[in-house]
């Protein structure tokens, strides 16, 4: 554990790429081959199963720290973070264990089906044998909220060095239903091809936001300038469902979520048609719910999601069907060094032959000859339950990860409405002691009604003075959340709006956050719950 807390605290104090692929080089060439493995685990999401829920790890946290539990939750809320919490208030000890990142996490795993004595009197041990740095790992692996500031686009950098391996190599065989405890770092590093896992998906390729560039308007001109020649490119409606890769292997089928879930059993209605495709067959492609040949709103799909167990209710309330967008593997080759448009023939003919059409769709291309028509087109993508619109270079490879220059997504403005900001809550991580969780309402008669929480869109100027604002404007108290003065107006952005039985106001936003400080408009003229209802409509 000493190697790994020493790995974790040199990657948070540098932000410079060059320098975490040293760090990570460094590692990696100084542990054992089962702690290389876990590490890889931890960097790429795959944490432990949790063995001590919140409430244990607060309460034992709280005895062995011998403070009241108030003193602790006001701590908690001025630090931000419960595994950084724990580690600051428990004494520091003389004693420091030699275990491996391995050994420690065999003895979480172990901890399975124990009794909470048992639970209890392990981690009061394992604490008093680390130091501060080494417990604010533990916690955070223990506690499942393990997180590190380094790509695994890095990670796969000083893999490759290491190893002699190409790093696209490395990353599609990070991908997949793997777990430290049965996949060796000899199974990651070998050559031999027919070694490969038949579940194993391809990484995603991600498209680049046309409005991140420095071309901030989204004029025809500046689509010219950006992407050259209109006729260079092929275009599709931006769709939004669930990105997702569906594999024919060897006679066994899979769907893989971009998440790396593994989601083949939620999704019975694809099944026919993937056992249907021919062997050695690859998709890329989007899950949407679909009815009467139409898709449906997201928020529909949600319902499914998550579930444990798909009742017919469910099914029929929220068909899915796949949009398929390309083809990554054709008769068990990889065939992601084709162009965009080769790759796109050899999808349209699989579709063509498909006895499963309603299912198995294809991503339909929108015919344009300008990017003038094509800016008019994109105008239509609500109307069409649309996000906007896809970019795709017609001699495009499909590559790894979000790469600038072969597929770009263009998103439609997002909808928006004016808002006061009526509660405040402090942030976690480096702004744990600034007010930046923000809930804002609109105008329903004479009365506010909260209908948004939002946290990102501010700049740290805003976020100071907002900070500023709430500490000396507080009317009440809730625990961590602050009442206060209801008098700042902000923007509020969101791609979707539906009905809620669960939201005071009625309704739900999808993915709010906050466009700008609108200093020039006082809160009586913040907009009101019929403007919301009047977005639903639309």
């Amino acid at each position: 554990m000493k190697h790994f807390a020493q790995l974790f605290t040199s990657l948070d104090e540098t932000n410079k790429t060059n320098e975490k692929v040293k760090i990570l080089k460094e590692y990696l060439a100084c542990v054992s081959d089962t702690d290389k493995m876990h590490m890889l685990a931890l960097f790429t999401g795959r944490n432990p199963k949790r063995q001590i829920n919140s409430t244990q790890f607060r309460t034992w946290a709280i005895e062995a720290s011998n403070i009241p539990a108030w003193l602790f939750e006001e701590s908690y809320h001025v630090v931000g973070d419960l595994a950084e919490t724990v580690a600051l208030l428990l004494p520091d000890n003389e004693n420091s264990s030699n275990k491996t990142l391995t050994e420690w996490i065999g003895e979480i795993n172990a901890l399975n089906n124990q009794p909470e004595v048992e639970k209890q009197h392990w981690l009061t041990q394992s604490w008093a044998m680390l130091d501060a740095q080494e417990r604010f790992v533990f916690n955070k692996i223990l506690t499942g909220s393990f997180r590190v500031g380094v790509s695994q686009n890095l990670v796969t950098k000083a893999l490759a060095d290491l190893t002699g391996l190409d790093a696209a190599t490395l990353t599609h065989r990070l991908m997949g239903n793997w777990a430290p405890q049965t996949y060796q770092f000899e199974d990651l590093t070998h050559t031999d091809t027919a070694l490969e896992d038949v579940s194993r998906p391809y990484p995603f390729f991600l498209a680049y936001p046309v409005q991140e560039t420095s071309t901030v308007q989204k004029s025809p001109e500046a689509l010219q300038s950006l992407l050259g020649d209109a006729q260079e490119w092929q275009a599709e409606w931006k769709w939004d469902g669930i990105r997702a890769q569906l594999i024919k292997r060897n006679g066994d089928i899979f769907i893989w979520s971009r998440g790396e879930d593994l989601a083949t059993d939620k999704f019975p209605e694809l099944h026919p048609f993937l056992h249907a495709l021919p062997d050695g067959t690859v998709i890329d492609g989007e899950i949407l719910s679909f009815r009467n040949g139409l898709p449906l709103p997201f928020a529909i799909l949600q319902t499914r999601i998550g579930r444990k167990t798909l009742t017919k209710k469910i099914l029929e309330e929220s068909p899915v069907a796949l949009i398929a967008y390309d083809c990554l593997e054709y008769a068990g080759e990889d065939i992601r060094y084709k162009t965009q448009t080769d790759r796109r023939q050899l999808l349209e003919g699989l579709q063509t032959v498909t006895p499963y059409p309603e299912v198995f769709r294809i991503s339909e291309l929108i015919s344009f000859n300008s990017w003038e028509e094509l800016t008019t087109i994109r105008e239509q993508s609500r109307a069409m339950v649309a996000e906007g619109i896809m970019l795709k270079r017609k001699d495009a490879h499909y590559q790894v990860g979000r790469r600038r220059g072969d597929w770009w997504k263009w998103k439609i403005d997002p909808l928006s409405v004016d808002a006061v900001m009526i509660y405040a809550q402090k942030g976690h991580g480096r702004r744990a002691d600034l007010y930046t969780d923000y809930t804002f309402a609109v105008w329903d008669g004479d009365k506010l009604v909260p209908f948004a929480k939002a946290y990102s869109g501010l700049t740290d100027t805003e976020i100071n003075k907002v900070d500023a604002f709430v500490k000396r404007n507080t009317l009440e108290k809730f625990g961590p959340v602050r009442t206060v003065k209801p008098e700042l107006v902000f923007e509020i952005g969101f791609e979707g709006i539906n009905k809620s039985t669960r939201h005071k106001s009625g309704v739900a936003l999808r993915f709010p956050r906050i466009l700008r400080w609108r200093h020039d408009k006082p809160k009586e003229e913040a907009d009101t719950i019929e403007t919301l209802k009047a977005l639903l409509g639309e």
